[in-house]
């Protein structure tokens, strides 16, 4: 696609403040890869925010839950890369005290938000559970003071709980797996339907270039993510980054999209979510 000056147009693109979405995005954040006419306006927002404006399709191109595409299918298409996606690993339930996981159901959790796709697939392991919405980097601080009995950990907590005295009750990834073979995902990228299939198609090709720029310039891509990383270690992030921005982040796979539309089926059928949901990928080609 061939866009003159004169016909420049700006993209909204929303992602959170974290150091994997900000390694992702290095190549475009940085102007690594040309851009042709197109110009991409970063807006950085919580994952709980993105969700919550995605309902709205307040942005282009946003990250999302996966658990959020079942309510906003209608106004967005996924595009077949960015996914944050976890093969036998994934969201972790952890607690003060020793806990199994069939004794979540007697018990408080504190969950990052009712629209995230951790939140989904505990739903999907026991729907019995109470939670309370509380923000992810607050989770662990909620368990260690006694106000919640066991905590759902997303993004960097996973790799440090255990530092912290805490107790692994459940690896959501490695329960998944041992159910399906397949990887549990967690988030990915969507782009509104409206942009036009010629528009949809050149920010699916640059997005994904950003990505294998970042893959291929990893030790650049991780300097620049550190800036976003919330005061981790350079080797925590590093860590961090390679489970959530992978081969699998550059092309979902046939398993891939089959777990997408799994997880999303399963919430369907267990309750969670109110309507079945076309999984619908933007076209590579």
């Amino acid at each position: 696609m061939m866009i003159t000056d004169t016909e420049r147009t700006t993209i909204t693109l929303a992602h959170s403040p974290d150091s994997d979405d900000a390694f992702m995005f290095y190549g475009l954040a940085t102007h690594k890869i040309d851009t042709g006419g197109l110009h991409f306006e970063h807006l950085l927002k919580d994952i709980q925010t993105l969700n919550e404006e995605a309902t709205r399709g307040t942005y282009d191109v946003t990250a999302i839950s996966f658990h959020a595409y079942a309510y906003v299918a209608d106004k967005y298409a996924l595009l077949p890369h960015g996914a944050s996606i976890g093969d036998n690993y994934g969201p972790i339930v952890v607690s003060r005290h020793p806990l199994t996981p069939e004794e979540l159901p007697r018990v408080y959790v504190a969950v990052p938000g009712t629209l995230t796709s951790a939140f989904l697939a505990l739903r999907i392991f026991n729907c019995e559970f109470q939670y309370k919405v509380v923000p992810f980097d607050k989770i662990i601080d909620e368990v260690l003071n006694g106000e919640c009995h066991a905590g759902l950990l997303i993004h960097e907590g996973q790799l440090f709980y255990e530092s912290k005295g805490l107790h692994k009750v459940l690896d959501l990834g490695e329960w998944w797996h041992s159910r399906h073979g397949l990887p549990l995902p967690m988030g990915g990228n969507v782009i509104r339907r409206d942009l036009g299939q010629p528009l949809i198609k050149e920010v699916s090709r640059l997005l994904r270039e950003s990505i294998n720029y970042s893959l291929t310039h990893r030790e650049d891509a991780l300097q620049y993510a550190m800036q976003f990383a919330r005061d981790m270690e350079q080797d925590v992030a590093d860590r961090f980054v390679g489970m959530w921005v992978n081969d699998l982040t550059l092309d979902y796979t046939e398993r891939g999209r089959e777990a997408v539309r799994l997880l999303l089926q399963e919430g369907y059928e267990k309750g969670v979510i109110p309507n079945q949901v076309q999984v619908d990928f933007v076209a590579e080609n």
